[in-house]
């Protein structure tokens, strides 16, 4: 079987993206494994498929026309969103399906729709939609054990969408320290699995007349392992930052991670994840029967 693709990245997060509105395609977990597989594959973290929302079981209640980020992991498990991988399926969206995103246009993922604006030099915003920050009336709600992490640490869980936890170190030395070849240990263990975060904030400055927190973090995504990146851990961080500077503390969070910067705009109940997507090639692979 020979399938067109097309490699893209933010921030380094990379997919593996294929075209497909009438759900032609028959997208399974041994296929993305292997298209994600580094090796024998494609190589990526995750594979994202642009399909109508009509064409899918999970689109329904959109409108058929609707487009839907189809996103899997790189271990052939689905997911209900990613971040910098929304931004990439935007761009992929002005390339394949020539969509005009200057005034931003809705789709469907798994956690809710979502809308896709482009601000011009390669970079897009996303609205991320609403978030729930973990109850917790003194900032932690489990504990999280990582290999180079000594003792367990107090973490805070925050739902976008797709389920994190957030660290908060000391300092980047410790950051980069830690072994996150595997996953880390949640406690209370998480249903379905969780994102865990490790974050060091490194102070606030005036950007454009706005207050910007910064912040530098890794992840370890649930399905992928670590990744150069991950836009809805981004955002878990800047709330989770948020919530523990208190009354006061900035809407606006710059967030370094190992492949570059995003922003994180929060407004209300809602998130915006700003950053840049990069398509990188277009090619053929032949995959296994």
């Amino acid at each position: 079987m020979t399938l067109t693709f097309t490699k893209g990245h933010g921030t380094e997060n990379d997919f593996v993206l294929l075209f497909d509105p009438h759900g032609d395609l028959d997208l399974t977990p041994a296929l993305v494994r292997f298209l994600c597989d580094r090796r024998a594959g494609i190589g990526g973290d995750g594979v994202i498929r642009a399909i109508r929302a009509g064409a899918l079981d999970a689109g329904a209640g959109l409108d058929p026309a609707t487009w839907f980020m189809d996103y899997w992991n790189s271990d052939g498990t689905t997911s209900e969103m990613c971040g910098n991988g929304a931004r990439v399926f935007g761009a992929f969206l002005e390339a394949e399906a020539g969509e005009d995103l200057a005034r931003g246009l809705e789709f469907g993922t798994r956690g809710g729709p979502r809308t896709v604006t482009a601000l011009g030099g390669g970079r897009y915003a996303i609205g991320m939609g609403r978030y729930v920050v973990g109850d917790a009336t003194e900032g932690f709600d489990s504990e999280v054990a990582a290999r180079g992490l000594d003792p367990v640490r107090p973490a805070l869980s925050v739902d976008m969408g797709n389920p994190h936890h957030v660290v908060a170190l000391p300092d980047v030395d410790e950051l980069r320290g830690l072994d996150l070849t595997e996953a880390p240990q949640v406690h209370p263990v998480p249903p379905h699995g969780t994102n865990v975060e490790f974050a060091v904030a490194l102070g606030h400055a005036e950007v454009g007349g706005e207050a910007h927190g910064r912040v530098r973090m890794r992840v370890h995504e649930r399905g992928s392992g670590e990744t150069r990146s991950c836009g809805t851990g981004a955002c878990a961080v800047a709330l989770a930052m948020r919530t523990w500077a208190g009354p006061g503390a900035p809407d606006v969070w710059d967030i370094e991670v190992p492949g570059g910067e995003v922003t994180v705009r929060i407004e209300g109940g809602t998130t915006v994840l700003e950053g840049p997507a990069v398509l990188v090639a277009t090619g053929e692979v032949d995959a296994p029967a």
